[in-house]
């Protein structure tokens, strides 16, 4: 399972970077892919008791949540 969340947050991260890279139309989908490599991440270091990692990846999930809010990708529930 270490070795799946590892991949997924690898490859999530660099389709994120890809497209917020290629400012499109479809750049803002980055950040999702963003969050859920966040998300495998944060499994992968949390498992491995890899501290660093773990903090490292839950700043980065602040600053992601701020894309997706941004980005306008929100769910709105009314």
């Amino acid at each position: 399972m270490s070795d799946y969340l590892e991949w997924v947050g690898s490859l999530a991260g660099l389709l994120g970077s890809f497209l917020l890279a290629t400012h499109t139309r479809v750049s803002r989908y980055g950040w999702l892919a963003f969050l859920i490599a966040n998300i495998a991440m944060i499994g992968f270091a949390f498992m491995g008791r890899h501290y660093g990692l773990l903090t490292q990846q839950l700043g980065f999930m602040a600053t992601t949540l701020l894309g997706v809010y941004r980005a306008g990708l929100l769910i709105k529930f009314s």
